[in-house]
């Protein structure tokens, strides 16, 4: 049977059998063209024929094709040799003439005739008509066919032939004859498009031919609506169904096509387009300049292009005018409800509908669905305003129980200003924002400024709506226009607080103008002139905007008007906003005394809604990360943003996500999802969004060994960053210098870049960012013999109790308390460190403490236990992929004695054994230590050794404790299991000290060395 990507068979299946081999499919190969788009048919094994040219996806529209195209060329390669006939199904346009016009042009490329049909609705009662376009270009080969052929023939042509009536099966069989005699020479493909709307008798015996090609050098290729009525009879012919684009090759082609298309507009025409290819590139194409470039609003239904409208529309116009009625009502109503078009008309009437597949009928949700997005805009697109206002006034009286939907359709029944209507479309913005669609929100803003009338009223509304779209939606070009036109209206209301607000955001994300954007909102927040004059969502919005312009600018003296604002304004302060400036503005410290208020905005994070206050209480979770609880909502967000949604909000959520999958890890994930912010931030105009994000490609470049690009984007940031003075970016900068210096080995250079971010010894109030380089500062003043500054910043951890913060804070504390400690008391203050619970999240953090563990266990001669840290840091590093720091634990476990096991963890034959760490607790296990014990010995919590024993079972092909023994004693390596049993036999200290845990630890050590 024919292979392909949806085939089906209408009749006996169509075998290889009688096909020569060097025609199968298994023996063709496809090939680009040098310096070129084209693809090749060859065949191998056989005869060679003529190069077939194919053109590809970007030459041709047939992006995501390549399944047909490869069932395409296996059909004609087969057809050319033994003949056969194929059917191209679809819906209107899906692309079937697109496909048959690529087969043609493969086939005349190979050296076969190609005969184009047409199947026309004029033409359907014409007799002969479809026939006639397949005979005349053969006439020449008439000659030779028998006198009944002959006369047949030309008696259907006209031109000719007895005058007496011809016998259909004659006719039928001299139409197959001349076909046959016409492809003796060479293979003829005979193409015949739109079939649905062939004349009956041209239907037959094209249906006829069909059937009969097996044996011939005749190729015919039909392409089929599927929802059309016709007299083509495909029984017996193989089938091939064409489907929509997938979203990836419905975008890649409008992208291709049209490649200054807004990210929204994008969206919206892929949504309407529904993976057509006609529509995906008609729509645009429609569009004006501006409406491309989203510098204009586009209209609820996209407009139809000329094709798209005798694909869609005709076929709406041939319905009952009462069928059509109801179909507007159903269009501008949106959602398909069947109860609110009872309740306006009769649905016996969409009958007519449902019958041409216009629309579907869902019984078990009550909904209407239209069949396709386009034919809802052909149905506005045939009525007048006065029949679309008219069905807006209807539902506004049946939803009167529902009034966002109600003032809605209030305001699109209006015709001029209605300032009732207007409020009640504002007050229903607020509603849908709470619900989570800022976008909607945006439009209902919009749209009631537009009914407003010139006014205060009306630049309100729009500076609500500039604001919200800068805050949550993206749409910058939205803002700037919003603005200006919020100008137009009243010149004296540009210092609102929305207005003001909407500004400074453009300001700081467009051009990255710090000072520009603090002017615009503090003036606006001190001209108020009474408190209760701020709207809760406006005072809310310029607070929000000042305190991060305040954060990236990092300079103490601009802090005052903010802070003065928040004791003036402390009733009306949100809640979030609230959590936010102890979490955010000070961390170090007032961020203890809201933890509890933190941890509980995170848990209910998985029932809101709204993606700004997602991002919100995330925040501050890169700097005090708590738990992982926040991810799902942020993911939510993300999705959001990739649909066209709150884009400001992903962009955020994406810096988030990457931050806590730089510290948890998961690096490339990081990578993968910094470089789509990166792409979005591009799209929609942002310059200073993207600067977070590669921060984290920064520090994983640097953690790396990518020197370069860890450098290159330092230096970027800080040109960047020098003429508009965003302290912020410099810190930034200085964070992945640090770390380049620290795996460069260049302690003094990062003592100087950290102590930049953080001085010794201190805490720089109202900035977080110390917060992240604790442990780096520690490390590179004691690497560099400035032990009274390293001492004097692990004081000013504990003053600040920064451990009592998160989990990981805890951990710098207690890893940079053993860096900077005595050598006496280093040992315990390691152990400590590393028993802390869940330091298994952080894994480059801890292996860092192991490092210096290890290093120091080396120095003080404790080798057996330096070498159990360092493999454990070097196994951490390696899948990391932390290239320096793992040279830096091989040198050390080298200089301790051991071989450097990096090599053998590269091999991936040896990825799926235990490493040495989990052979260590399996041997202590299987000798009958508890989890607690075997943490002693290693260092580690018991919670990390359970965790560990539960991965090695499975491994080893057990599933209890006791099965250990046996499992070790057969496992390659493990040698012999004495010595650990000797070690139960002993009394097991409580303390990690001691001749008699020194001896058993070499012991071990020796045992993983062999």
């Amino acid at each position: 049977m024919i292979a392909g990507p949806e085939c089906r068979s209408r009749g006996p299946p169509i075998t290889h059998q009688a096909f020569p081999k060097p025609w199968l499919e298994d023996s063709l190969s496809v090939r680009g063209q040098m310096g070129g788009n084209s693809l090749f048919l060859e065949v191998y094994g056989g005869e060679r024929v003529k190069s077939a040219n194919l053109p590809d996806s970007t030459g041709g529209g047939l992006l995501g094709r390549d399944k047909e195209l490869r069932f395409l060329r296996s059909f004609l390669s087969e057809a050319a040799a033994g003949g056969g006939a194929l059917l191209i199904s679809g819906d209107a346009g899906v692309g079937k003439t697109a496909l048959l016009g690529v087969a043609a042009s493969a086939a005349a490329g190979a050296g076969a005739r190609v005969i184009w049909a047409v199947g026309t609705e004029f033409e359907a009662d014409l007799s002969f008509a479809g026939l006639s376009q397949v005979l005349l270009p053969l006439l020449g080969e008439v000659e030779g066919l028998s006198a009944a052929h002959r006369d047949a023939l030309l008696g259907v042509l006209g031109l000719g032939g007895s005058g007496a009536t011809v016998d259909r099966l004659v006719l039928f069989s001299a139409t197959l004859a001349m076909l046959r005699q016409a492809a003796a020479d060479h293979p003829l493909l005979v193409v015949v498009d739109d079939a649905q709307w062939l004349d009956r008798a041209s239907a037959l015996a094209l249906g006829f031919v069909g059937r009969r090609l097996a044996g011939t050098r005749v190729g015919m290729l039909a392409g089929l609506r599927l929802d059309a009525e016709g007299f083509f009879d495909a029984g017996g012919l193989t089938e091939l169904v064409v489907r929509p684009l997938d979203e990836a090759s419905a975008t890649a082609l409008v992208q291709a096509c049209f490649p200054v298309l807004a990210v929204r507009v994008r969206q919206r025409v892929l949504a309407e387009a529904e993976g057509y290819p006609l529509a995906l590139l008609e729509l645009p194409a429609e569009l004006s300049a501006s409406q491309r470039e989203a510098w204009q609003k586009l209209p609820p239904t996209l407009p139809l292009t000329r094709r798209l409208h005798e694909v869609f529309a005709r076929r709406v116009s041939q319905l009952p005018p009462a069928t059509r009625q109801l179909l507007l009502l159903a269009a501008v109503e949106g959602t398909g409800d069947l109860g609110v078009l009872a309740a306006a008309g009769t649905l016996e009437d969409l009958v007519p509908a449902e019958r041409s597949r216009l629309v579907r009928i869902d019984e078990g949700t009550r909904k209407l669905a239209f069949g396709h997005p386009l034919i809802r805009s052909a149905v506005v697109e045939l009525s007048t305003a006065s029949e679309r206002h008219r069905c807006h006034h209807v539902l506004a009286d049946l939803l009167r129980d529902q009034p966002d939907r109600r003032a809605w359709h209030l305001a699109e029944a209006t015709t001029g200003p209605d300032a009732q209507v207007a409020a009640l479309l504002e007050q229903s913005a607020y509603r849908i924002l709470r619900r989570g669609d800022a976008v909607a929100a945006v439009a209902a803003l919009t749209r009631a400024a537009q009914i407003s009338g010139p006014g205060p009223d009306r630049s309100r509304r729009l500076a609500a709506a500039a604001y919200l779209g800068a805050d949550v939606t993206g749409e910058l070009h939205d803002v700037s226009r919003l603005l200006a036109e919020a100008r137009r209206t009243d010149p004296g209301f540009t210092g609102s607080l929305q207005a003001a607000s909407a500004a400074a955001f453009l300001m700081l994300n467009g051009e990255g103008n710090v000072d520009i954007a603090y002017r615009l909102l503090t003036g606006a927040i001190e001209n108020l002139a009474n408190d209760d004059d701020a709207g809760d969502l406006a005072l809310t919005g310029a607070l929000q905007t000042l305190m991060f312009v305040c954060l990236w600018a990092e300079r103490p003296e601009l802090w005052g008007p903010f802070d003065a604002a928040i004791t003036r304004f402390g009733p009306h302060v949100d809640p979030v906003l609230e959590l936010e400036v102890n979490t955010l503005v000070d961390p170090v410290r007032t961020a203890a005394g809201s933890l509890k208020q933190l941890d509980l905005a995170v848990e209910k994070l998985h029932g809101e809604v709204d993606p700004a206050r997602i991002v919100r209480i995330a925040m501050p979770l890169m700097y005090i990360p708590r738990s992982n609880a926040h991810r799902d909502a942020l993911w939510r967000v993300v999705d959001d943003g990739r649909r066209g949604g709150a884009v400001t909000a992903a962009l955020t959520a994406m810096f988030e996500l990457c931050f806590d999958d730089l510290v948890t890890g998961q690096w490339d994930d990081a990578l993968g999802l910094a470089d789509e912010g990166l792409r979005l931030s591009e799209a929609h105009g942002y310059q200073l969004a993207p600067w977070p994000l590669q921060l984290v490609r920064g520090l994983i470049a640097a953690a790396r060994g990518d020197y370069a690009t860890a450098g290159d984007l330092s230096s970027q940031m800080i040109r960047w960053a020098a003429p508009r003075e965003i302290g912020g970016l410099r810190t930034f900068a200085r964070h992945v210098r640090t770390l380049t210096a620290l795996s460069r080995g260049d302690f003094d250079e990062a003592y100087q870049q950290v102590t930049a971010i953080s001085p010794a010894g201190t805490f720089p109030s109202h900035h977080a960012h110390p917060l992240l380089v604790p442990m780096y500062l520690v490390e590179a003043a004691v690497r560099t013999g400035r032990h009274q500054e390293a001492s004097a910043h692990v004081a000013a951890m504990k003053e600040a109790k920064i451990g009592a913060l998160s989990p990981r804070l805890a951990l710098m504390v207690a890893g940079s308390t053993a860096i900077a400690a005595p050598a006496a008391d280093a040992q315990q203050l390691f152990a400590e460190a590393l028993a802390l619970p869940g330091i298994d999240r952080w894994p480059f953090d801890t292996a860092r403490v192991r490092l210096a563990f290890g290093e120091h266990l080396r120095r003080t001669r404790s080798t057996a236990q330096a070498t159990i840290q360092l493999s454990a840091a070097l196994e951490t590093f390696g899948w990391l992929g932390a290239q320096p720091w793992a040279a830096r634990a091989g040198n050390e476990l080298r200089a301790a004695g051991q071989a450097d096991t990096s090599t053998i963890r590269s091999s991936p034959a040896q990825l799926m054994q235990l490493t040495p760490q989990e052979l260590q607790i399996a041997q202590l296990a299987a000798a009958g230590l508890t989890n607690k014990q075997i943490a002693e010995q290693l260092f580690l919590s018991p919670r990390t050794v359970g965790s560990h024993l539960y991965r090695i079972f499975p491994r080893l092909g057990i599933t209890t404790r006791a099965a250990l023994r046996d499992a070790l004693n057969h496992y390659p390596g493990a040698g012999s299991l004495e010595v650990a049993a000797a070690r139960k036999r002993s009394t097991a200290p409580t303390s990690a000290s001691g001749p008699s845990t020194r001896r058993c630890q070499e012991c071990i050590t020796g045992l993983v060395a062999s």
